[in-house]
């Protein structure tokens, strides 16, 4: 049995076809349109799909559904998408749209952060375990909640959404319109963010983020104050101690909510390793409300950028 899957991003659309290992045997890819209606959409991804099954020497035939994992709520009742706001489509009837395009085969349509915490439980290091969240640190903060070994939606679909809980009342104001969400402050964004901030208020010209970024605060990126910090700069340093304060905030809260087995952490600061899970760790549990319990496990995720497209993959199995 094979499966394919669609990873819908803001900048590229990625298909792969999995095999009964839950490794992508082919690919394919386009650069997300900057402005398309949603039929033209549709279509592209169909055209997508049958490019990936061609290069792997399948037809339709040879796979059950089609799954697609999409940075938006769907409402797994009617399929339809209200809002995409990073394709600025509304009322997106996806589901129906595609499977049109594809003679009608059958297609499953999830959030894309779901699909790749479902990746993870399925394919990844969170194989194995009952209960679980994935972390995704990038320009927000995307995550997936599996519970019972399913997708936790919630009863409108819209669950799940642990980057816009408060962990800073009355802090940075976010995209959702609340202020002091997590995302703002424990995302790539959010670790520039407060880069930059220090480095304006706290850390003065002799700190080595200066030297790193060329005195240009718009070069400032979620590696200037973990490379800092390892030539020994202080201001660097305690940078990346006030970011793992704010990411461990946010883990503790959910754990203490949801006391998951484990919890993996992806995106590109999680290519820190170590360096920023030993003491997230150490922070979580001193935060942690369970203290004579079970311990949720707290590791990098494994799959990388092809989460994504396993999870949406497999949402039938």
């Amino acid at each position: 049995m094979y499966y394919v899957g669609i990873d819908v991003g803001g900048t590229n659309l990625a298909v792969g076809v999995i095999n009964e290992q839950y490794q992508i045997i082919s690919r394919s890819k386009a650069k997300t349109p900057e402005s398309c209606d949603a039929k033209k959409m549709s279509a592209l991804f169909g055209d997508l799909v049958l490019e990936a099954l061609e290069k792997a020497n399948l037809t339709l035939e040879d796979v059950p559904y089609v799954g697609v994992g999409v940075p938006a709520g769907i409402n797994h009742d009617t399929g339809i998408i209200a809002f995409c706001a990073n394709l600025d489509l509304r009322d997106w009837a996806l589901q129906k749209d595609l499977s049109e395009r594809l003679g009608g085969k059958p297609v499953l349509v999830e959030n894309d952060a779901n699909a790749a915490a479902f990746g993870e439980y399925k394919a990844g290091v969170l194989a194995g375990s009952k209960n679980a969240l994935a972390i995704t640190l990038g320009t927000g903060i995307g995550s997936g909640i599996i519970i019972d070994g399913k997708i936790y939606t919630g009863s409108n679909f819209m669950g799940g959404e642990a980057g816009h809980i408060v962990i800073e009342f009355g802090g940075r104001k976010c995209g959702c319109g609340r202020h002091g969400c997590w995302e703002r402050y424990a995302s790539a964004s959010g670790l520039i963010l407060t880069t930059k901030e220090f480095m304006q208020s706290e850390c003065g010209k002799e700190s080595i983020m200066w030297k790193l970024v060329d005195g240009n605060l718009d070069q400032v990126n979620g590696r200037t104050a973990f490379d800092a910090m390892r030539q020994g700069d202080a201001c660097g340093k305690a940078v990346v101690d006030r970011f793992i304060e704010y990411l461990g905030c946010g883990i503790a809260n959910m754990i203490n909510i949801l006391q998951p087995d484990i919890i993996c952490i992806g995106g590109g600061i999680s290519h820190e390793g170590e360096t920023l899970l030993a003491p997230l760790r150490e922070y979580v549990r001193k935060e942690e409300y369970a203290h004579n319990a079970k311990k949720t496990q707290i590791c990098k995720a494994e799959l990388g950028n092809d989460a994504g497209i396993i999870g949406a993959a497999l949402l039938g199995i």
